[in-house]
């Protein structure tokens, strides 16, 4: 049940920088090592978008793949079981590389209507 926070801070970082303006979408990148659900996600983002600026948005997930790096080689893999050597050069000094991401990559925002006499 952790996507109930995740959506509210998701909705607070974007009022935060949609500056009053009505937010139509909403692109995240979230990092398959999260373990957010993206249907879960996405029904409380509706849930506690309603009443701000956020509400009606839609809500755009990028599932990035987790992948491994070795640090004395550089390979970077997929990480496919839990194997936590180098495929490579068989070293066992690795990193996670992505899949831990969390981030609102962008919104898209209603422009304001212009009022002023031509």
């Amino acid at each position: 049940m952790h996507e109930l926070s995740l959506a509210s801070a998701v909705v607070n970082t974007v009022a935060k920088h949609a500056d009053g303006r009505r937010v139509t979408v909403v692109n995240l990148r979230v990092g398959r090592l999260r373990q957010v659900i993206p249907d879960t996600l996405g029904f409380y983002f509706e849930f506690v978008a309603r009443d701000s600026v956020c509400e009606g948005a839609r809500l755009e997930l990028e599932v990035i793949d987790a992948r491994l790096r070795c640090r004395p080689c550089a390979h970077e893999w997929d990480i496919e079981i839990p194997a936590f050597r180098c495929p490579q050069c068989g070293g066992s000094e690795v990193e996670i590389a992505s899949g831990e991401e969390f981030e609102v990559e962008s919104i898209e925002v209603e422009e304001a209507e212009c009022i002023a006499p031509r």
